[in-house]
């Protein structure tokens, strides 16, 4: 292969990379942030919402293995509607782009918290900050805020669900 075609191939690589997660392929954080600012500009007609969904562990045992992150990311694929949006978000987060307000986002994490306690990976459970998109937060404000709650429901304990609302979570 001649070597232009090398740093071609090298450079698409990349840039999958950057959109995608190696491990589950699904959308990365990138993709995420580049997809809420697409919806939020259809927001003030149909209302949506982030969700993001925190993994927690029984012991410390981290990074989680690549084989349980795809156990708990088929999980999640599987329990969502056919317009919910799917991405990995960090580490140890999943987002879940939602249609629909903010306030109707409770019912949805909380079923999304016990599809990850379901799974089959044994001493992992979830946690979900819930942020709505609205015009006026840049798609990194609206992770920002689904982050802080997603934090506070991780320090209060497995199953919690915590929406953004206003001024604090």
């Amino acid at each position: 292969m001649p070597f232009a075609a090398h740093l071609t191939l090298a450079a698409d690589q990349r840039a999958d990379t950057a959109t995608h997660d190696a491990i589950t392929l699904l959308p990365s954080r990138v993709t995420l942030l580049d997809r809420l600012a697409e919806r939020a500009r259809t927001v003030a007609e149909a209302p949506a919402t982030l969700l993001l969904i925190g993994l927690l562990r029984r012991d410390t045992a981290w990074p989680m293995p690549g084989s349980q992150l795809d156990q708990v990311a088929a999980a999640l694929s599987a329990d969502l509607r056919g317009t919910d949006w799917l991405a990995r978000s960090g580490p140890t987060e999943f987002a879940v782009l939602l249609d629909g307000a903010a306030h109707d986002a409770e019912t949805a994490a909380h079923r999304l918290v016990t599809t990850v306690a379901d799974a089959g990976v044994d001493g992992v459970t979830a946690c979900v900050g819930i942020a709505g998109l609205s015009t006026d937060a840049s798609p990194g404000e609206v992770h920002r805020r689904a982050t802080l709650c997603l934090t506070a429901a991780r320090s209060i304990g497995a199953g919690r669900v915590i929406r953004y609302s206003g001024g604090r979570p």
